[in-house]
C-alpha cells in the first residue's frame, strides 16, 4: 500500500506519466504483492485475498485516471489489471509444473514453458469471467466487458483518458453521481436539456439533445448503437472505435466540468451575497 499510494501521488487524472508508465508502474506493485507467489497460492484465503486487493484497486485508480468511488473490479477492468489472487495461481500453476518436470529430469524448454503460461492464462480469464457474472459494483461496465474480456485486457491500442473513464464508469460530471455520490449537486437532473432527465452517463451518451452534433460523428463512426456494450465491442476490436468514443468523451465531459465550474461559483456568490446581508437584516 505504500508503494500504490507513493506511485499514486506521481499519477494524476489530468496529465502525467501516460499510459505506457501507468501499465509500468502498475507491474511494479504487482511485482511486490506477488513476491514468492508459489509458496503462498494455495494457500491463500478471502481475508488475504481482500488485502491484495487494497494496493491492486489503489494503483488501477491512477492507472485508470478514475475517481476513488470507482470500485475495484471497475478499476482492474479499465487498467486492464487481472485480480493478483488468480495472478498468484498462474505464478504457482506454472512454477510447480517446471519443479514436477525438472524432478522427472525432463527440462522444459522455453517454448514449453511459455505454453504453459498460456495455458495458465486461459484458466485465468475463465475465472475472471465467472467471477463477472454477478457483479456486486459496477454493473453496467463489467456486462459489457465481461463477454469480450480477454480480448478488452490484451487489446495493444487505447489508454483510458480521465473523461474517457468518466464516460464509462458513470463516475463523474453527471447530476446522478454528484448529487447521489459526492453530494455536490443538489439534483440529479440533467442541466442541458429540459431538466427532467436524470443526468447520467448513459444519458449522456445516447439521449440529452445538447451533444447532438458530437453524438452524430461518434454515431456514424460507430455504427449507430452507442449502447455501453456495442461501445466496449468495438473499442475491444478498434483503434478507430476508441478514438471516435475518446474525442466525444473530451468534448462533451470538457463542457460539463465548465459547466459545474459556473454553478459552483453562481452558488459561492449566493452563498457569500448571503452572508454580507443577511447579518443587516436581522434584529439586534
Amino acid at each position: 500500500m505504500a508503494a500504490a499510494g507513493a506511485l499514486g501521488r506521481i499519477l494524476p487524472n489530468l496529465g502525467g506519466p501516460r499510459g505506457v508508465c501507468r501499465r509500468l508502474y502498475i507491474g511494479v506493485v504487482r511485482s511486490m504483492a506477488l513476491y514468492g507467489a508459489p509458496i503462498w497460492a494455495d494457500t491463500l484465503r478471502a481475508r488475504n485475498a481482500a488485502l491484495l486487493r487494497r494496493p491492486q484497486r489503489a494503483i488501477a485508480l491512477r492507472a485508470a485516471r478514475a475517481y476513488r468511488t470507482v470500485s475495484h473490479v471497475a478499476a482492474c477492468l479499465l487498467a486492464g489489471s487481472p485480480p493478483w489472487d488468480l495472478e498468484a495461481e498462474v505464478q504457482s500453476s506454472v512454477y510447480w509444473r517446471v519443479m514436477r518436470a525438472r524432478a522427472e529430469e525432463n527440462w522444459p524448454g522455453p517454448q514449453e514453458v511459455r505454453k504453459w503460461r498460456e495455458e495458465a492464462h486461459d484458466v485465468l480469464y475463465h475465472k475472471w469471467t465467472e467471477r463477472l457474472e454477478i457483479p456486486g459494483a459496477s454493473r453496467d461496465l463489467v456486462t459489457a466487458v465481461r463477454p469480450v474480456l480477454k480480448k478488452w485486457v490484451e487489446r495493444k491500442h487505447g489508454t483510458p483518458s480521465f473523461h474517457l473513464t468518466q464516460l464509462l464508469t458513470g463516475h463523474g460530471c453527471f447530476g446522478w453521481y454528484l448529487c447521489e455520490r459526492v453530494g455536490r449537486e443538489p439534483t440529479t437532473e440533467c442541466h442541458h436539456c429540459d431538466g427532467r432527465a436524470v443526468d447520467t452517463a448513459q444519458h449522456t451518451r445516447e439521449e440529452c439533445p445538447a451533444w447532438a452534433e458530437h453524438r452524430a460523428v461518434l454515431s456514424t463512426a460507430m455504427g449507430g448503437d452507442l449502447s455501453l456494450p456495442a461501445l466496449i465491442h468495438q473499442m475491444a476490436d478498434s483503434e478507430e472505435a476508441w478514438v471516435a468514443v475518446a474525442n466525444f468523451s473530451v468534448a462533451v465531459m470538457t463542457r460539463k466540468e465548465a459547466a459545474e465550474r459556473m454553478r459552483e461559483d453562481d452558488a459561492n456568490s449566493r452563498r457569500a451575497f448571503a452572508a454580507r446581508v443577511l447579518p443587516l437584516l436581522l434584529p439586534p
